[in-house]
C-alpha cells in the first residue's frame, strides 16, 4: 500500500518504479535536512510547509505543489499537514523533467493525477502507470509557477539573524532598524541584498511578509493578528496589500484552502 502511518519507515530509493506514490496525514513535522535520488513532487490539501534548500525558503499553501529535483538538499517543515501526497521518479525520467526547484499552480486534471498515483500500490508494473505518467509530465512542463519563495543572502553579517528565519518569532524589521540590529550601513544591507538575492531590500521584506502571512493564516490565524504581527498600519493596509500580492482577500484564502 501506498499509505504510510505515522512513524512508519519510507525510503523512496528503496522502491523501483517510473513513478513511487505516498499518501499520509503528518500533523506537525520537521524532516530536518535531507536529499533523494529521485525527483520529488509534493503537496497537500490542508496545512502548510515551509521548505528551506539551497539558500531559498519557500512557503507552500495547499493545493500548491513543490517540484525538487534529485539530489536537492532540502528542509520540509509541515504545520498541521493533512492528505499529504508526494510522488517521487525514476532517474530514468529526468531529462523530461525541470531541473530547478519551483512551486507550481495544480489545475483540476493535476489533482486527480497526483491523487491516484499518490495511492498506487508500491510494486504496479512500470506498463500500467506510463500512461499516466506521460499525461503528469506534460501537466507539469506546462504549469504555471507560484512565486511563492524568498531568496536568502548569505553575507557573514546577517548570518546570525538569518538563523531564526523560520522560527516563529522571527521578524524582517525595516531597513533602518536592520542595520542597528546587525551593525552595517543601511548602504551596505541595500548592496548585499541587491547583489545576493537581486532585489533590495524593502521589496525582499515585502516578500517575506507575504510567505510569513500565509503561514500565520494557514494556521487560521485571525487576520488583525496578523497584520499586527507582521508591522502593518492597519487591518486595511495588510487586507490591501495581500490582495495585490495573491489576488485573494486573507479571509477569502483562509475559505479558498480550508474547502
Amino acid at each position: 500500500m501506498a499509505y504510510i502511518e505515522h512513524g512508519q519507515q519510507f525510503c523512496p530509493n528503496n522502491l523501483d518504479g517510473l513513478v513511487i506514490g505516498l499518501a499520509a496525514d503528518v500533523g506537525d513535522h520537521n524532516s530536518g535536512e535531507h536529499r533523494h535520488d529521485k525527483d520529488q513532487l509534493l503537496f497537500s490539501h490542508h496545512g502548510c510547509m515551509v521548505i528551506t534548500l539551497e539558500g531559498v525558503k519557500c512557503v507552500l499553501p495547499p493545493m500548491r505543489a513543490a517540484w525538487i529535483p534529485a539530489g536537492m538538499l532540502h528542509n520540509a517543515q509541515m504545520t498541521n499537514v493533512t492528505h499529504y501526497r508526494s510522488l517521487y521518479f525514476d532517474p530514468s525520467l529526468q531529462s523530461q523533467l525541470s531541473r530547478e526547484m519551483k512551486i507550481i499552480d495544480i489545475n483540476p486534471l493535476m489533482a486527480i493525477l497526483l491523487e491516484r498515483m499518490a495511492m498506487w500500490a508500491f510494486d504496479k508494473p512500470n506498463k500500467e502507470q506510463l500512461n499516466s505518467v506521460n499525461l503528469l509530465i506534460e501537466e507539469l512542463n506546462s504549469a504555471t509557477e507560484s512565486h511563492f519563495n524568498l531568496p536568502l543572502p548569505n553575507d557573514a553579517r546577517l548570518a546570525k539573524w538569518l538563523e531564526e528565519i523560520n522560527c516563529p518569532d522571527f521578524i524582517a524589521p525595516t531597513l533602518a532598524n536592520l542595520s542597528l540590529l546587525v551593525g552595517a550601513s543601511q548602504k551596505t544591507i541595500t548592496r548585499i541584498f541587491n547583489k545576493e538575492t537581486a532585489m533590495p531590500y524593502q521589496s525582499w521584506r515585502q516578500q517575506w511578509r507575504l510567505l510569513a502571512a500565509i503561514e500565520l493564516l494557514s494556521q487560521h490565524q485571525r487576520i488583525s493578528d496578523v497584520s499586527y504581527r507582521l508591522g502593518f498600519a492597519n487591518d486595511s493596509a495588510f487586507i490591501s496589500f495581500f490582495r495585490q500580492k495573491t489576488g485573494f482577500t486573507p479571509l477569502n484564502f483562509m475559505i479558498e484552502f480550508k474547502s
